[in-house]
């Protein structure tokens, strides 16, 4: 028998030898490589290993990128390192992206020791600026020196779950400095308590002495504490409308019975905002009642979401009144929003007033001229059709030259080679923003001969005057899917739109889910499918093969057209929410409406803007492959209302 403690030896033994500064600790010539050395500094600064990052970057003197050698050292130790060590980081690497990167952990981790005089001279030097956490400390710090901060934190401050506890602190000044109410707390609770963010209510809870527990079980157990009923003061008040909000979402007729019951002891302000809680949900369900609902909230103050689900709801009630006026009393923020634009024109269009039709044509114009979406419905508003741009002038070789040997290009293709995609889209990222549209243009053709075919998309989409789409809207592996997609009828521009929505022709791509390839399909999708097409031996080792993954792909959408009877809007829709839900959407229709309405009101933000995007796409390839102009309102076409039906006798498994 062995030993409970010879055991316990044995565990401690191994896991020190797994630990990161044991491998730090191998012989230089233990790595595989210098790649592979590398690789394990990233991790020992990523376990934050002060001592094993210093070991191995002692192994790598000569490495090809040594600014990641220096960084992934001084990371660590970032709250601990000296103002000049720092410093002297940023001026030996100025102007790079792992500079910048440096800057937003030095800021953080000043802002956490208040910092405050430092922290304002570096804050204006952080470039890429897209940290959450150190723009609510930046506020902070101007609140705290009783500037208003007010306009800015209202523009930044929607998403409670995001917050993390340096917002929460902003908000905390704020409600010290006068700038904020207890109201403006209430709404942000409420604001968590939409998105099920349970931890967040709570932090902001304290800031206003609210039980964490009374806020906990308002969002997580509503039914309870709807059933409890309003209690009395202030605060009773606010938490029963919070867990209103959420009982909504279990059952809007129920959630609307009890606030009924509960209006006698609401003031006519909170009556409101309970039934904008209610419609709110509702409309996300695609219940019919809630235009009722909406009518019932008056006045209530909406959140962004709120806001937005009841101009879609308008639309599909066919109301271009409320379409109008929602819109118009959106903030500028949201208003700006090329949806908005272009439904708000819509809206215009339809009053028929002469007044009305020039503001409408005034919104389209500029709107016309994006390449997208709503850049397309807008062009075929002004009565024109979708084609292809005149290319611009080819890449000469002197400019491929300069940019091959842009030093922060050739960081990026060797971290894409090391499969370090985070590491590569930051450097390649940095470089595109100081660059020109033709430098853009070359760059893409450096991802192009590269094979980093996503990075030849994004790039080239960044350019305005200077287009070059068949960088933008690439067509690889043409031999295979010509015909497969002749074999199946299929139209080839939609399945190449959804490619480069799905994969952005990344052949290895893999998805949080386990979807992968070119067609990011799921396991159980390619054995259903692999057995429906009689496909002998299939094992999943082969979805990520480009011609298996193109037959599997092309075929499970030919059999969820099939089931939407060829309707690409909602078939583009199932194959990234499931062949089911496109039928419930359109069964609580109230009559038949225009495509693009029926993808406006799509419930999943994901699968609505894939759903545009995919489509988009499509209509762009099928001008390029047929060579004439095209329409996207066509491809949209009309969805009515149907019932509930499954038109193939075995149901289709969910691609997600």
């Amino acid at each position: 028998m062995f030993s409970y403690k010879w055991i316990v030896g044995l565990i401690l033994i191994a896991s020190t030898a797994y630990s990161p500064a044991a491998q730090a600790k191998k012989r230089p010539d233990s790595f595989a490589s210098p790649d592979a050395a590398f690789l394990a500094l990233r991790d020992a600064a990523r376990s934050d290993d002060a001592e094993g990052a210093r070991a191995i970057a002692a192994q790598l003197g000569n490495y090809d990128v040594p600014s990641y050698i220096d960084y992934y050292q001084l990371k660590p130790r970032i709250r601990e390192a000296s103002e000049s060590e720092v410093r002297d980081f940023l001026t030996r690497y100025q102007g790079t992206a792992i500079a910048d990167r440096l800057r937003n952990d030095w800021l953080l981790s000043l802002a956490y020791r208040r910092n405050w005089a430092l922290f304002d001279e570096i804050y204006p030097q952080f470039v890429v600026n897209d940290d959450l956490q150190l723009k609510c400390y930046a506020l902070m710090s101007k609140a705290l020196k009783d500037q208003n901060v007010v306009p800015e934190a209202r523009a930044l401050l929607l998403s409670p779950k995001d917050y993390g506890q340096p917002c929460t602190d902003l908000l905390g000044v704020m409600l010290k400095k006068s700038q904020y109410r207890e109201s403006d707390i209430w709404a942000q609770i409420r604001l968590a308590g939409e998105g099920g963010a349970t931890p967040a209510a709570r932090r902001l809870g304290l800031l206003i002495d609210v039980p964490e527990n009374k806020l906990a079980q308002a969002i997580d157990l509503p039914a309870l504490a709807v059933a409890k009923g309003v209690g009395n003061g202030r605060q009773a008040h606010e938490i029963y409308l919070v867990a209103l909000g959420r009982f909504a979402k279990i059952s809007h007729t129920l959630a609307a019975v009890a606030l009924h019951r509960a209006e006698p002891k609401l003031s006519e302000a909170e009556q409101a905002i309970g039934w904008a809680q209610i419609a709110l949900q509702a409309s996300i369900s695609l219940q019919p009642q809630a235009s009722d609902y909406w009518r019932k909230a008056g006045k209530a103050p909406l959140s962004y979401d709120g806001q937005q689900w009841k101009v879609r709801m308008a639309l599909r009630e066919g109301d271009w009144p409320q379409v109008k006026g929602t819109i118009e009393a959106m903030p500028a923020q949201l208003r700006q929003d090329p949806a908005w634009n272009y439904w708000l024109a819509r809206a215009l269009k339809e009053e028929g007033k002469p007044d009305s039709q020039a503001a409408a044509q005034a919104l389209l114009r500029p709107l016309s001229k994006q390449w997208n979406f709503y850049g397309q419905l807008a062009l075929e508003e002004l009565g024109q059709k979708i084609t292809i741009p005149a290319a611009a002038q080819p890449v000469t070789a002197a400019e491929m030259t300069s940019i091959a040997n842009n030093p922060g290009f050739r960081r990026a293709l060797k971290f894409f080679a090391m499969q370090l995609r985070y590491e590569g889209l930051r450097e390649w990222n940095w470089e595109l923003r100081k660059m020109s549209e033709r430098e853009h243009l070359a760059a893409a053709e450096l991802a192009r001969q590269n094979n980093i075919l996503d990075r030849m998309v994004n790039t080239s989409d960044r350019t305005r005057i200077e287009v070059d789409f068949t960088q933008r809207f690439p067509a690889p592996h043409n031999d295979i899917m010509s015909p497969a997609t002749q074999t199946l009828g299929l139209d080839k521009a939609w399945v190449y739109g959804l490619i480069r929505q799905e994969s952005r022709f990344i052949q290895s791509a893999q998805s949080g889910v386990g979807a992968s390839g070119l067609m990011q399909i799921m396991p159980a999708t390619a054995r259903y499918v692999a057995k429906k097409i009689g496909m002998q031996d299939f094992d999943k080792s082969q979805v990520n093969d480009i011609n298996t993954n193109i037959v599997l792909g092309t075929n499970y959408l030919k059999m969820v057209l099939a089931s939407l009877e060829g309707s690409q809007a909602m078939a583009t829709a199932a194959y990234n929410a499931g062949p089911g839900r496109p039928h419930l959407w359109r069964s609580r229709l109230p009559h038949a409406v225009e495509g693009a309405i029926f993808v406006e009101s799509i419930p999943f933000t994901e699968t609505r803007g894939y759903v545009k995007n995919v489509l988009s796409n499509a209509t762009y390839y099928a001008a390029m492959f047929d060579k004439k102009p095209q329409s996207l309102k066509a491809r949209l076409g009309t969805v009515g209302p149907k019932g509930w039906t499954a038109p193939l006798d075995v149901p289709l498994p969910d691609k997600n």
